[in-house]
């Protein structure tokens, strides 16, 4: 972020409650999201349980914005969620297996669920108009401080550095911390937040898609029924009707 932040020359925030305000929310996005999802699957939890269970974050937006924030959602959009989660459990069905689903893990991935959810919430309330160059630069140095230390004192296994675990992690930080966590941001500035998190629900399409690209690995036909379910639950939430217009005005 350090030569996007100098090149484009974003604007800063002014006051020191703003940029307390970005750092809480990015220790629950990346810290503590990122964090323990990871963990999870390092206590042994299948990526199909784990995605299953962070799949609720939709519902559990939607239950907040709903009570909290003055969303009203219509029953659609309440069935278009459900359907989702419903076609994510499908895409994952050939990975879910439950006996690795130990206590230690369900916390973790719980602690993961609420992460996210907090912090997407959080940064809409609180900087909702936080340039997000200097926001992401700001989240990633709070981030920094914390984690590293911990990983010091807790990781014990020296790393392996191999071309493919630098291009993994360039490709994780590019495309995953920076560009898809400032679009999901921008996204939550101007629509529903129900309506942008149900798009979490393509996550597991778009894995398997690069499974088939890059591994030519054939998604199966519950997979594929899976797919076809995700994308009906998602246009049920984001589908809106056009305001009719009075015949009357435009003639």
């Amino acid at each position: 972020m350090i030569p996007i932040v100098w090149y484009t020359r974003p604007v800063w925030p002014t006051r020191l409650i703003d940029y307390m305000h970005l750092i809480i929310a990015g220790l629950l996005m990346h810290a503590v999201h990122l964090g323990g999802s990871h963990y999870t699957q390092y206590l042994g939890m299948s990526a199909g349980i784990t995605a299953v269970l962070l799949s609720i974050q939709p519902l559990l937006t939607a239950l907040i914005a709903s009570r909290w924030l003055g969303e009203r959602l219509a029953p659609q959009q309440w069935a278009g969620i459900a359907i989702g989660i419903g076609g994510v459990v499908l895409i994952v069905w050939h990975k879910i297996d439950i006996r690795e689903a130990t206590l230690g893990a369900l916390i973790a991935v719980t602690v993961s669920l609420f992460g996210v959810t907090a912090g997407t919430l959080y940064q809409r309330t609180f900087c909702p108009s936080v340039d997000l160059r200097a926001g992401s630069l700001i989240q990633f140095s709070g981030t920094l401080l914390v984690v590293a230390p911990l990983a010091i004192w807790v990781e014990t296994t020296p790393i392996r550095w191999t071309w493919l675990l630098i291009a993994i992690i360039v490709i994780l930080v590019f495309c995953a911390s920076i560009l898809a966590v400032n679009a999901f941001h921008t996204l939550m500035r101007r629509g529903q937040a129900t309506k942008v998190t149900s798009l979490i629900y393509f996550t597991p399409i778009f894995a398997v898609t690069l499974e088939f690209l890059l591994f030519q690995v054939v998604p199966t036909f519950i997979a594929l029924t899976g797919i076809a379910i995700t994308c009906l639950g998602v246009a049920m939430v984001t589908w809106q009707r056009l305001p009719q217009t009075d015949p009357k005005k435009t003639a």
